[in-house]
């Protein structure tokens, strides 16, 4: 009976080894964490988009473009819900903004150093 298992297998199709379940990835393999939201400022562009579609005929402001986790993504989006009087969700590198505020979210998103456009 053949007892090699699929790793094996498509390791040894490419060429390339396979590591043990045991074996500890250096630091290279490992994934970086996406780091603080507050820390991109101005470094990327983020992208405002109002979308109408699968919303019950309401509009969205959303916020695409974060490369960050999830707890810095939900403390930008609280201060831009504070700051408009709206309510909005993030997750998944986007923010949601309830409404059609593309423009005052674009000024604030530029006073807090973020770099922005409209789409």
């Amino acid at each position: 009976m053949n007892t090699t298992d699929w790793k094996d297998a498509l390791g040894k199709a490419f060429n390339m080894p396979v590591p043990d379940d045991n074996t500890p990835q250096d630091e290279s393999q490992q994934s970086d964490p996406k780091g603080d939201a507050l820390d991109q400022q101005g470094k990327t562009r983020l992208d405002i988009i109002l979308e109408r579609k699968g919303r019950g005929g309401k509009q969205a402001t959303i916020i695409t473009g974060f490369v960050c986790d999830e707890e810095s993504l939900k403390q930008v989006a609280s201060q831009l819900k504070r700051t408009l009087g709206v309510g909005g969700s993030a997750r998944g590198g986007e923010i949601l903004i309830q409404g059609d505020f593309r423009q005052r979210v674009l000024d604030h998103l530029k006073k807090m150093g973020f770099s922005a456009r409209i789409i």
